[in-house]
């Protein structure tokens, strides 16, 4: 069998038809299949009758299969599968730009403005990501919304014109007809009952692909997190939440739970967060590491992650707020650094109403701590010298000179903040790893990774860690989580 997509070379209709048979988890995401017979598109885990070889088409993207002509699946629901892991390091930009286009960020500026942010050309982007995902940037952005809006309209109860709104349309009338023209089908007709007016909790399904090592993930955020922000309890993780759109802001709650018989995360979202839903579920994404490939992590890593083949790379839901704990953390236990966390999110932060007493506050934001005296900071008992740090680093996220989310250039951050005051590499590190959700950072001087291994050079770590590239992240949590490597002698 020859494969049906000449321009993304990957794709190997043998093994994509084998792994429809078998409705292989893992490769959940990783393609599509068009039938032929039915004009549908399906995940290779849709649990319809599988259609028979001749009348398959593969590819590597909702998108691309859209784009030849089919309609998605109403069972298995192509805008629940798991993203796209981005790890290799000739495809980085593509898959950056998809994140960030998955965020929404193409709803409020143009290619030009996502380029930029990247470092790249516009001519450029679009062949990468064409190359990688059948279709430009653009149309990927459009299957997107038009993906989050058929999600809305089956998962909540919100008006169409509110969907329209937040998936990013600038009309209804636009939403509308590309809404026909797409899936043959009026928006309304997705809806299980009659329009009625929105709840005060949005639900949504994240996949990703098994297994999970839920328990421990949650564990590594319930030890960090920041009092009145951050809350674990029953098995969930709670939060409050900010998001900054420029005229607006918009501020609410979110929770997360584990559902391992359907390998996914039930997200529930304040309804004030509506507007903004596609960037809160892709912080949750990276937050819970999603996008994660177990499969090759697990055969690169080898005997390091046999004791927990699921375990992920905690990501940031808030890259400021994140590495604002991680500065407090420098040289102290972390419970004492959740301490001071959670001081300056009570006497920072804005109040929040929300249906749980134990989330009350937003974290302050980086314009809010850059203008806070010193003195303030110390009477919350933050040294000097770790105020210094934190003024400095909220100073240049406020301008956006230093701006902490996945897509940004990763040695320019590293760069930028051992540049500040008081930022050396170990927190560097450990900021893009989470921050930037960079698969390859390795806090090297990391006592834990010391006694792990039992080496106390970070430049013999680093020499070890080499047989770990591009994983290295993995290695660390990992080594921290207790797995087992012997050293080679020198």
């Amino acid at each position: 069998m020859q494969a049906r997509y000449d321009s993304v070379m990957w794709i190997e209709t043998e093994i994509c038809y084998k792994a429809l048979l078998a409705r292989d988890a893992r490769f959940d995401g990783r393609f599509y299949v068009g039938v032929s017979s039915t004009g549908i598109y399906c995940r290779p885990v849709c649990r319809v009758r599988t259609p028979r070889p001749e009348n398959c088409h593969f590819y590597p993207s909702a998108a691309a299969a859209e784009a030849a002509g089919f309609r998605p699946c109403l069972r298995c629901r192509p805008e629940l599968a798991p993203g796209h892991a981005r790890v290799d390091a000739g495809r980085q930009i593509a898959h950056a730009a998809a994140s960030l286009i998955d965020d929404g960020v193409l709803t409020d500026s143009d290619l030009s403005t996502l380029a930029a942010r990247l470092e790249t050309s516009d001519r450029h982007l679009r062949r990468v990501f064409t190359g990688e995902f059948g279709v430009t940037p653009v149309a990927y952005a459009q299957t997107q919304r038009l993906l989050l809006a058929k999600r809305l309209l089956t998962d909540t109860d919100l008006p169409v014109t509110d969907i329209a709104m937040a998936a990013g349309f600038g009309s209804v009338r636009r939403f509308n007809t590309l809404f026909r023209e797409r899936y043959r089908l009026q928006p309304r007709d997705l809806r299980k009952t009659p329009e009625a007016a929105p709840r005060s909790e949005l639900r949504f399904e994240l996949a990703y692909r098994p297994p999970y090592a839920w328990e421990t993930q949650l564990g590594f955020l319930a030890y960090r997190a920041i009092a009145n922000v951050e809350w674990v309890a029953d098995d969930r993780y709670l939060r409050t939440v900010t998001i900054d759109r420029g005229e607006r802001v918009y501020r609410g709650w979110l929770s997360v739970a584990h559902l391992p018989q359907r390998h996914t995360l039930e997200v529930i979202l304040s309804g004030s967060l509506a507007a903004v839903a596609p960037e809160v579920l892709g912080r949750v994404k990276r937050l819970f590491d999603l996008d994660c490939r177990p499969d090759e992590i697990n055969a690169h890593l080898g005997e390091l992650s046999r004791t927990s083949p699921g375990l992920r790379v905690p990501g940031a839901f808030d890259g400021f707020e994140m590495t604002v704990r991680a500065v407090l953390g420098q040289q102290i236990t972390v419970k004492a650094a959740r301490t001071l966390a959670g001081r300056i999110a009570t006497d920072l932060g804005e109040p929040l109403e929300t249906p749980f007493p134990e989330l009350n506050r937003t974290f302050p934001s980086a314009a809010r701590m850059a203008g806070t005296s010193p003195d303030t900071l110390g009477q919350m008992g933050i040294i000097r010298m770790r105020s210094t740090a934190i003024q400095a680093l909220a100073a240049a996220c406020a301008t956006r000179e230093l701006i902490l989310s996945p897509g940004t250039p990763v040695e320019q951050t590293l760069a930028s903040l051992k540049a500040l005051p008081g930022i050396g590499d170990w927190t560097a590190q450990y900021v893009i790893m989470r921050a930037l959700s960079w698969p390859d950072a390795f806090p090297a001087a990391d006592a834990g990774l010391m006694k792990a291994l039992d080496e106390r050079s970070p430049k013999r770590i680093l020499a070890i860690a080499e047989r770990w590239r591009p994983w290295r992240a993995y290695a660390a949590m990992h080594l921290w989580h207790g797995g087992t490597f012997q050293p080679e002698s020198p």
